[in-house]
């Protein structure tokens, strides 16, 4: 008979005791709250503190933050990407592509690291550029099912969305101990600014192309307060 105080694995893995255990559940949740609150660039010493335990520990279950992040974050990247798939089911295609811009953004407003894991390459990189290429198909496909209908002005294209999270990022942050809501009030304004009505105001600079775009956030660096 096994121990009581061990709990095994799946797959054959090697059992953890207990209390083991309970340390591992609370090294996730301290990570989960500190991340979400403060970003991605918080210490293994931080998340330590946050968990009332010895960093030794945390290095024992984690050996890199980039596992502590890979372990939180995937249901969450799961979650942007089912958000675009429900919106493209959606009968209305400019409620479905502002209702997708809206709750993406909720998502992003509410958890600082996963804000900074989608705009980013420097976590995470494979289930990201992963979710960036289940994701681009059908953002195209909200802008050009927008537009198709007339709501959407025509020199919108794909790749303007990211770019559109990054500006209402950088207001979440700036805003965050003020009014974290204040967000919405500038996505209304942008949304006014997508539609399509005469006479449109000319837009001085092309689209960035998906190279662009990638390279752009390649050197992006989160606001540290």
């Amino acid at each position: 008979m096994s121990s009581p105080d061990v709990t095994w694995g799946c797959g054959g893995e090697r059992p953890l005791r207990r209390d083991a255990e309970r340390n591992r559940r609370r090294i996730l949740e301290a990570a989960r709250e500190v991340f979400a609150e403060r970003g991605l660039g918080v210490t293994m010493d931080d998340i330590a503190d946050h968990a009332d335990v010895g960093v030794g520990t945390v290095y024992r279950r984690f050996p890199e933050k980039e596992a502590l992040i890979e372990a939180l974050f995937e249901e969450r990247v799961e979650e942007l990407v089912s958000l675009a798939q429900e919106a493209m089911a959606e009968d209305d295609p400019w409620d479905a592509l502002v209702g997708f811009l809206e709750r993406g953004q909720a998502l992003q407003a509410s958890n600082r690291g996963l804000k900074e894991l989608v705009l980013s390459t420097g976590y995470g990189r494979e289930r990201v550029a992963c979710m960036r290429d289940r994701m681009a198909p059908l953002v195209h496909g909200l802008v050009e099912r927008a537009q198709a209908s007339g709501q959407l002005r025509p020199d919108i294209v794909g790749t303007d969305l990211p770019l559109i999270q990054v500006m209402l990022g950088g207001i979440v942050d700036f805003t965050r101990d003020v009014d974290p809501d204040t967000w919405r009030r500038m996505l209304a304004i942008i949304v006014d600014g997508l539609r399509a009505r005469e006479p449109l105001t000319p837009l001085e600079a092309p689209a960035l192309d998906p190279s662009q775009v990638e390279q752009a956030m390649h050197g992006w660096k989160p606001l540290r307060c």
